[in-house]
């Protein structure tokens, strides 16, 4: 039984530890991986079934077989094989070189070495080698080599902490946790090396984030569940080491499940002239026939006057068969209506524009020293007809870099410098940064520029010293010491890295921290705090806070949060201070930062005492635990004192706004496809300008059921069409829906700007049979779709949802090997490299550093391709059909008999020679309009879309033309040249000079139908430009996206990721959790539940 046969059948996999000869039976899949599409065998037939798809290949192979046949050809077959040959095998060198970076790239992967137990000891094996079973031991910043079970760790209780960012685009950190019966094994290579464990799972599937199986050893069972599986695609972070066993290898692993497979592209100019060259052929078999049956009649009433001195076969004079012989001549004859010279040209003009790319310096990053890169040279074109981007969000609009912008402390704002007459100065490169070089522990990368709010620090500002205070104490960073003494910040949030790095600059340096204690340095005095409680995030709560003790015995409450929640919390003598720093938040949201609210809260020692025994009661119960300690939660975060808030920037990349308005000014529609939480994506679509306050509405689609889906997709088609057409009558809507239905669609109907912002779980449902015309539907309407918590393949489902059923041309761009799938899936894939690898770059047809080289590649490369390969086409079939229907003009006179007009060098040299240049120089350098002008007036990107340039009426004006032309080129000589006699009385013209004639007409009126084409151009001079420059809306997002995951807090409560042992432990100084259940709630907690975001202007259905 075949490997792929098996594979179907699996519908379990049982995986035997440290037994290569066990599992070899079920004949799993190696670790080798191949992202190619040939190899030596199978190029050959592979790739001339790909080329002999295209209708004008295979027309070629039939000619050049008429043509080998002596009766019926009248033109030699080297007039044809030569050209067809020469096109295949420049095409097939071109696959072959694209396919040969593939299998370099996939000879470096599979390359890689892994240290596997093998016969009780550790080798080093190439990745292509590991098999199911195998254990391998990994090492802090390695790639994953396959899904591996944990077994253990470096770390206490068998922990690790992972990237998933090839999978999921995200860069905070993960936390997996091994059995406790299989970390006992430590880095014991003989205990590792008895281990004989069996894996019984789910067989292998494209789920990310869920994992079913079950261990069994030494007569026990033991459940598995995704928080024990590391994928292949992660990278072991803060861990030392951690030994794995292979659960799925290669092609089985779900990072390879979620990779599409290569396919071969082709653009709607190619698809047309499939469709094309069919009718052409049809044409020129209906021109055939009418001079086949002309040949007939002409044998049969005229023809037997020639026998005397033309002798022909007895067969050939019947005129009936003689009429079928002609019929294939003239096949022979005019099949230059579309001459094989055309595909040559059109592949030269496809390697120019190719170039043109590549040699583009404004779209070189000179910071990386990376140039744009066009991939393959068979889609430029199809760049000009862009309707729908796809993009990933980390990495690719966004730097992936979290910095302290701004902030409010008691009513004041810090961030912004002023001259002298109080008048706002633009910070850039040049502007003074604070020198912070009094803190011998500041980050030299940190920037800040205002700096009243170092001399506030410095004046001693007891709320200043507070709010840094919090940002040291409140958070779940852990501090790792390098040598000399050097202090790094391991950070499972990038937020929380970003306040906790200004904190340190400002004075207020972590430390470290213990499950009971947070040592900090205050400007310059190391100070120890006891930890007496952390009440951790979550989705809901949308806050976190920690309850310390000072030296002093004093017990204080920070918190942090999204203002709209911790407004609520505030002491009723915080009214003038809260309205003053609302008015901050709005501003700093109207700048597109994230915000966060701080605030505080004073108590006393009674007060905590009872209520940590109220918290202990809930958190011993088995009956609505978590209700009771979120009730027990509520009951102490209350009363506070507002300190202020923070503005974290998420750096966008250099661009991203005004390339996002230039492409919306195009009528390009750009989605959001992302791994991210809802809350980041949103605050990333509100500084991109994606998302306004100005929209009507912004529908929230979070359903947990089919029918919830489909139920919220329901009321937003209602709220969409009672706001464009003012019905509120529930049976005026549906009649009026079902109007719609069947006429027009309900989006040329709509009128506003919406959005939808829809999660990974309801799209899941929303892409099912039953529910993606609607999702569809609604999503087309909208100016914005986001696309939140979106695996790998369901981004590729949701490209390749808009390209089935919009017939639209899609563009899918990325950064990271999570967007793989999509980049395939799409007509065009662009890759960024980016933060996150190479990987997208590999997969993709074109490349560059970053994301505002998406306008220049769309409105100029993409555009001035469409232009020149559209007008280059029309000509060229116009030219053609000129030269070739004067045979069919000349039939008439020659009895029917297949004789051409033109001299047969001329006819295989008209398009190579005589006629090349122009048309070949107009498709690659022609322009209509300037660079310049194509980015400034977007809206010229419009006719790409429409496919206005090159379409069937198009082509069928170019035949007549030409058909016309043709007509012109023959009568007119034929005219003059008819009954004229010299002087001596004798005809001044024979064959050979009507011929001629006809011959230097047609180059030189074809020749100068280039100058024609563009004198018309030039008339078409455009418009003024009255394109907005973007600008932020200001807009208040009321909620902050922390990006930790939830359940950190209690596991550095429990301690169970600290190396520390024989903790002290004193009176109020004990931890607050009875940390045997902690492992439990996190594995509950982790799943994201995104519920209520509020928004002014949010519908939360």
């Amino acid at each position: 039984m075949f490997c792929g046969e098996k594979k179907l059948l699996e519908t379990e996999r049982r995986v035997k530890a440290n037994d290569r000869e066990f599992n070899e039976k079920f004949q799993y899949a190696n670790n080798r991986i191949h992202t190619s599409k040939y190899n030596v065998l199978t190029f050959l037939p592979i790739n001339l079934f790909e080329q002999f798809q295209r209708v004008a290949n295979a027309y070629f192979l039939f000619l050049l077989i008429l043509q080998l046949i002596p009766e019926i050809s009248s033109l030699s077959w080297f007039t044809t094989i030569v050209p067809l040959v020469l096109v295949l095998t420049i095409t097939a060198v071109k696959d072959a070189t694209d396919d040969f970076f593939r299998h370099k790239s996939d000879n470096q992967v599979n390359n890689r070495l892994s240290e596997v137990l093998i016969n009780g000891r550790l080798q080093s094996e190439k990745w292509m080698n590991v098999k199911a079973g195998d254990i391998i031991k990994l090492e802090n910043n390695q790639f994953v080599a396959a899904d591996l079970l944990l077994l253990s760790s470096s770390e206490p209780h068998g922990l690790c902490y992972i990237e998933t960012a090839e999978l999921d685009g995200e860069t905070n950190l993960k936390v997996r946790h091994a059995l406790p019966v299989t970390s006992e094994l430590g880095a014991d290579i003989s205990r590792l090396a008895k281990f004989d464990g069996v894996v019984a799972c789910e067989p292998p599937n494209n789920k990310l984030d869920k994992f079913t199986g079950e261990l069994s050893w030494k007569d026990n069972k033991y459940p598995l569940s995704n928080e024990k599986i590391i994928l292949r695609g992660c990278v072991l972070r803060n861990t030392s080491w951690c030994f794995g066993m292979v659960i799925f290898a290669g092609p089985d692993t779900k990072l390879m499940q979620n990779s599409g497979r290569t396919k071969f592209k082709r653009t709607s100019i190619d698809r047309l002239m499939n469709t094309l060259v069919l009718w052409i052929f049809g044409f020129l078999v209906c021109m055939g026939i009418i001079l086949a049956i002309g040949n007939s009649i002409w044998e049969h009433q005229v023809g037997d006057y020639f026998q005397a001195f033309l002798f022909r076969d007895e067969v050939v004079k019947n005129p009936i068969f003689s009429g079928f012989l002609t019929f294939w001549s003239y096949v022979i004859i005019l099949n230059t209506v579309v001459p094989i010279s055309l595909y040559v040209s059109v592949e030269v003009i496809r390697l120019g524009h190719s170039h043109f790319i590549n040699w583009d310096r404004k779209m070189y990053y000179s910071k990386k020293e990376t140039l744009a890169e066009a991939r393959t040279t068979t889609l430029n074109e199809e760049l000009g007809q862009i309707e729908y981007v796809f993009s990933d969000k980390t990495g690719t609009l966004t730097q992936n870099i979290m910095t302290f912008n701004k902030c409010s402390i008691n009513g004041r704002t810090y961030g912004e410098i002023y001259d002298n007459l109080g008048r706002k100065i633009e910070i850039n490169e040049k502007t003074k940064s604070v020198d912070f070089s009094f803190n011998p522990q500041a980050d030299s990368r940190f920037r800040f520029y205002d700096h009243s709010l170092i001399e506030s620090i410095k004046l001693g500002d007891p709320k200043v010293h507070e709010f840094f205070r919090l940002l040291a104490l409140c958070h779940t960073v852990m501090p790792e010491e390098k040598n000399e003494g050097k202090l790094i910040y391991q950070v499972q949030s990038p937020d929380e890295g970003a306040l906790v790095t200004a904190a340190r600059n400002f004075g207020f340096v972590f430390k470290s921290r213990t499950p009971e204690t947070i040592t900090i340095e205050e400007m310059g005095k190391v100070v120890t705090y006891q930890l007496l409680a952390f009440l951790d995030f979550n989705n809901i709560r949308k806050r976190m806070s920690v309850i310390v003790q000072n030296p002093e015995g004093q017990i204080k409450l920070y918190c942090k949060g999204a203002d709209t929640i911790l407004f609520e919390k505030l002491h009723p003598s915080n009214e003038e201070l809260m309205t003053l720093t609302s008015d901050h938040l709005s501003e700093f949201g109207g700048e597109g930062l994230r915000t966060l609210a701080i605030a505080y809260r004073d108590l006393n020692e009674e007060y905590f005492t009872e209520w940590f025994k109220l918290l202990e009661e809930a958190s011993r119960g088995l009956d609505m635990r978590d209700e009771r300690i979120a009730a027990a939660y509520e009951e102490i975060e209350r009363d506070m004192m507002l300190l202020g808030a923070t503005a974290i920037e998420d750096k966008l990349q250099d661009g991203v706004i005004e390339t996002i308005a230039s492409l919306s000014l195009a009528n390009i529609k750009i989605w959001v496809l992302t791994g991210d939480k809802q809350e980041t994506a949103m605050n990333i679509g509100y500084s991109c300008n994606m998302l306004t306050d100005d929209m009507n509405e912004v529908f929230v689609i979070s359903g947990q059921t089919a029918a919830d889906v489909w139920e919220e997709f329901k009321k937003a088609k209602e709220i969409l069409f009672e706001r464009s057409t003012g019905f509120t009558n529930g049976y005026a809507f549906c009649e009026k829906l079902q109007e719609l239905k069947l006429g027009s669609t309900v989006e040329e109907t709509v009128t506003g700007d919406y959005a939808l912002i829809i999660n990974g779980h309801s799209l899941g449902y929303a892409l099912e049979a039953n529910l993606q015309n609607e999702f569809l539907e609604i999503a087309c309407i909208c100016k914005t779709v986001i696309c939140c918590r979106v695996t790998p393949l369901q981004k590729a489902q949701v490209v390749e949802l808009v390209k089935m059923h919009r017939k639209a041309v899609t563009l899918a761009i990325g950064d990271g090997a999570n967007d793989i799938s999509m980049i395939k899936s799409a007509h065009i894939g662009v890759g960024i490299s980016g933060q996150e690898g190479m990987q997208a770059v590999l997969a993709s047809d074109y490349s560059f550093a970053q994301f505002r080289y998406l306008q220049r590649l769309l409105l100029v490369h993409g555009r001035w391709s469409y232009f020149r390969m559209c007008k280059f086409l029309c000509y060229f079939f116009y030219k053609n059909f000129a030269f070739t229907l004067v045979h069919f003009w000349f039939g008439f006179f020659c009895g029917f008999s297949a004789q051409t007009v033109y001299d047969q060098w001329f006819i295989t040299l008209f398009n190579i020679v005589y006629t090349s240049l122009p048309v070949l120089a107009m498709g690659i350098f022609d322009q209509d309009v300037s660079e310049q002008n194509s980015l400034d007036y977007p809206n010229l990107y419009g006719p790409g879309q429409l496919n206005l340039l090159f379409n069937k009426r198009k082509f069928f004006i170019c035949i007549a033309h030409g058909v016309y032309t043709s007509f012109a080129l023959f009568f007119i000589p034929y005219g003059v040249f008819y009954n004229v006699a010299g002087e001596d009385g004798k005809h001044i013209t024979d064959y050979q000079s009507f011929a001629v004639t006809i011959a230097t007409s047609l180059v030189i009126v074809v020749s100068v139908q280039v100058r024609q084409l563009q004198r018309a151009q030039d008339k078409a001079t455009p418009l003024k430009s009255h394109k907005r420059q973007p600008r932020r809306t200001s807009s208040r997002r009321s909620g902050y996206a922390f990006a930790h995951q939830e359940g950190y807090g209690e596991l550095i409560t429990s301690g169970k990721n600290m190396r520390v042992k024989n903790l002290p432990t004193s009176g109020l100084g004990k931890t607050m959790y009875n940390s045997t259940s902690w492992i439990e709630n996190l594995c509950k907690k982790t799943t994201d539940t995104v519920n209520s975001f509020s928004l002014d202007r949010t519908v939360k259905l």
